[in-house]
């Protein structure tokens, strides 16, 4: 399939650019302004006992607009808020807002001076010693979308010259997230760009071939954004994914390219015209990329067993970037490839440009690493697993939270503002826990709401469960404010649910603690599934793409311990707090949601390297190689390139290193560990010496599962070899059959080049850590003429 397509792509490469190209830009358009039509909700399970009450009392009360904007107003020093001057400077300051947004600002809930239709209500919005008010506002918006888009037009609304104002509440924190994400994307386009265009220079040589990878990535990431644009008009799209669009999606296009420009550039230097080169490039290369996205793609996919809004909008972004991206790949590429030929190593600089031959990189560092790991394999593999294990021992204090104002750096203007509020009105939280009857005997409800107020963590007690306002005359409401709110509510909660409740009468726990602890719970509950799952099927890939089963089962062993020890230092920097001075935040329990996207990232990118190093083994296995042979033939040809995709990827996601969003950190320093863990002390050490140790047994599965592999189609190509001159040499190594012992593959030089200094004889050891037979194949018999 792959090599008629590679074929394909060369006859109509110029069809092939002009479509794909359009289409991709079309998208683009079609997807500017993402930003408007991004929520900041999903973090809630819409199954929870939790989000059920919420959304009976939303129905009977109407949505609660209670906290969607609170400004609290501080007096100077010697006046207070009665002051005629300072009061009547606050009042003209709110009713100039009303009236110039009557669009976004639905009403002035309550003040403790009287604004427009609201009343005054000085006991409840102001403080005991006269220094401090506040008003709550209303936005227009039934939705967290309107509501945001609402915020973000009055957010300067409420600032009046020489009066100290704080604005926050609930939109305020929502919006100041979306802002601080994007802020990040911006980051990125200005400092992860340009960097990595000077990478990609200095890894091609060349302006043309450094180019390629990033036309490619910024097509995906247009692309992309149009697809999510187009889900946001059948479900709600959280704004963290414009953030992790950008960062996976740009990172791994040029990931991706960069293996196609290599392959591609190193079928040149063998003497391949352009048509052969881009055919075997797609048949090799192109291949590895698809099968590397759809595992990403699997890994990803887990994250849909999840109900969360948030997780399922990332889900469908990452999944729509990663086959974009392999999309590209396989398409615009090759076709821009077969247009450039040999010309893609244009405008560069020699030194760099230089593509070594075969025997160049296997002598070099790439190929000295995996003799010198192959030599000790067990003292290797012992001293790596004993490291990782290490970097595991902070996991055991894990914990999950939610999303509330502590992810904003501590000193975040709108962060200071809500704690400010909380300091003077620790009775007036923005995140109450809620009770919701449902019911007409007032005595049941009463006595349980009795029963409700023995409940621990309470900063003071339910007030008295009332229908005012409902639609429903059933269904009652009242709420309390937690000493604790984001980091202990489950004892208050366990209590409230463990209340025997009369018959005739149901109550729900609900409010941001119960919806917060029901969304940990349901993503606890779930994930052994979804890890069961992406194993099955990745397994299950690998096996199909490989024919063997152990090489599965040995990189889901070593993902798990390249995840572990990245869940270790994430634990150790974000909850114990080393750093937290230096990267200014606030250590707290990691967001469960955030947690299940970095896992399946991870897993995802540690896949996505494993198969490029092994397909190059099994395709110089195919050519006839030992397996010592094919394993330092494989990290050799690989390891340089693995390492410099690596580098790209950590210098994209370090640009959100840099972030003011813990969450964003989370996933930045996430990224960056797992990506280190994998690409140097995994794939360079660890893969050798486990694959040494394992010998032969390394490619085994049981002859019906090979028979199955085999129908598929879907193993690794071998290549015949297609150049111009085949017939002016004849190379030993494809004509001599498989021997044993074998024979090594010697380069014919003349005599005059011969070293005329003896080499000291190689020891048993040595010749048998090199194995030294490379790349044997069949004899194709011609037929008689």
């Amino acid at each position: 399939m792959f090599n008629r397509w590679g074929d394909l792509v060369h006859r109509f490469r110029f069809a092939v650019i002009a479509i794909v190209g359009a289409a991709l830009l079309g998208l683009g358009g079609y997807g500017l302004g993402l930003s408007d039509h991004l929520t900041s909700s999903g973090w809630d399970d819409p199954g929870s006992e939790s989000s059920q009450g919420s959304r009976i009392a939303d129905q009977a009360f109407g949505r609660d607009h209670t906290a969607d904007v609170i400004v609290l107003y501080n007096a100077p020093d010697g006046r207070t808020i009665d002051d005629p001057e300072f009061s009547g400077t606050v009042v003209a300051g709110l009713n100039k807002a009303l009236a110039e947004h009557p669009d976004e600002i639905d009403k002035i809930n309550g003040a403790y001076w009287r604004v427009g239709d609201a009343p005054a209500v000085p006991s409840v919005f102001g403080s005991a010693d006269k220094r401090h008010a506040f008003a709550s506002v209303a936005l227009v918006g039934d939705n967290d979308t309107d509501l945001l888009r609402s915020y973000r037009a009055v957010s300067d609304a409420f600032h009046i010259d020489g009066v100290d104002v704080e604005v926050s509440g609930l939109q305020a924190i929502g919006g100041t997230l979306n802002d601080t994400i994007a802020t990040d994307v911006h980051r990125m386009e200005l400092l992860a760009i340009p960097a990595v265009a000077v990478l990609l220079f200095f890894i091609f040589g060349g302006v043309v071939a450094a180019a390629l990878p990033l036309i490619i990535g910024g097509l995906t990431i247009f692309g992309a954004n149009g697809i999510v644009m187009a889900i946001t008009n059948f479900t709600d799209v959280n704004s963290f994914v414009s953030a992790v669009v950008s960062m996976i999606g740009l990172g791994l296009a040029i990931d991706f390219a960069l293996f196609i420009v290599s392959r591609f550039r190193e079928e040149l230097a063998a003497g391949y015209d352009t048509r052969a080169a881009v055919r075997r490039t797609v048949m090799t290369a192109g291949r590895t990329v698809v099968s590397s996205a759809t595992m990403i793609v699997a890994s990803l996919g887990g994250i849909l067993l999840f109900p969360q809004g948030f997780l399922r909008s990332v889900a469908y972004g990452t999944i729509a970037t990663v086959s974009l991206a392999a999309l590209t790949a396989v398409t615009i590429l090759p076709a821009m490839l077969a247009v450039l030929g040999p010309r893609v190593d244009m405008l560069g600089i020699k030194r760099f440009r230089k593509t070594k031959s075969a025997e160049e990189i296997e002598n070099g560092f790439w190929g000295r690493l995996p003799r010198w790991v192959m030599r000790h394999p067990l003292k290797v593999a012992v001293a790596v697993v004993v490291g990782l294990l290490l970097l595991i021992i902070p996991i055991k204090n894990l914990a999950f939270g939610g999303i509330n104002e502590k992810y904003l750096p501590p000193d975040n203007s709108t962060r200071l503002a809500l704690e400010h509020f909380y300091e003077v009105f620790p009775l007036k939280k923005t995140d109450p826990i809620q009770l919701v009857f449902v019911g007409e005997n007032t005595n049941a409800i009463g006595a349980v709401w009795k029963q409700a107020n023995q409940a621990p963590g309470l900063v003071g007690q339910f007030g008295v469960p009332s229908n005012t306002g409902s639609n429903d005359p059933a269904v009652y409401r009242t709420s309390a404010t937690l000493v604790d709110p984001t980091g202990n509510a489950e004892p208050t909660i366990d209590y409230l649910r463990a209340i025997d409740v009369p018959d005739g009468v149901d109550m729900y726990v609900a409010g941001q603690p119960a919806i917060m602890a029901d969304s940990i719970d349901s993503l606890l509950d779930r994930m052994p599934l979804m890890i069961g799952l992406v194993l099955l099927v990745t397994t299950l890939l690998m096996f199909l793409t490989f024919g063997s089963l152990v090489l599965p089962i040995k990189a889901a062993l070593m993902n798990a311990l390249g995840l572990g020890s990245t869940l270790g230092i994430l634990t150790w920097i974000f909850i114990d707090g080393h750093g937290a001075g230096v990267l200014n935040f606030t250590p707290q329990p990691i967001s469960a949601p955030v947690l299940m996207l970095i896992i399946a990232v991870i897993y995802g990118l540690s896949t996505d390297y494993e198969v490029f190093l092994i397909s190059r083994m099994v395709e110089a296995r195919a050519h006839g190689a030992s397996t010592t042979e094919a394993i330092r033939t494989g990290t050799a040809q690989t390891g340089r390139i693995i390492t410099a995709a690596a580098l790209i990827l950590l210098v994209v996601t370090g640009a959100f290193a840099f972030s003011d969003l813990v969450m964003m950190q989370y996933i930045a320093y996430g990224m960056i560990a797992a990506l280190f863990i994998d690409a140097t002390i995994l794939r360079m050490l660890l893969v050798p010496a486990i694959m040494k140790l394992l010998g032969d047994d390394c490619w085994w599965a049981p002859k019906w599962a090979k028979r199955i592999q085999e129908k598929v189609g879907l193993s690794e190509p071998s290549l015949a070899d297609e150049r111009p001159d085949r017939d002016a040499m004849v190379d030993l190594v494809r004509t001599t059959p498989v021997t044993d012992p074998p024979t090594m593959r010697m380069a014919a030089v003349p005599d005059s080049k011969l070293a005329r200094t003896p080499r000291r004889p190689r020891t048993v050891a040595e010749i048998e850590a090199e194995a030294p037979t490379h790349r044997l194949g069949r004899i194709t018999d011609r037929p008689p003429r």
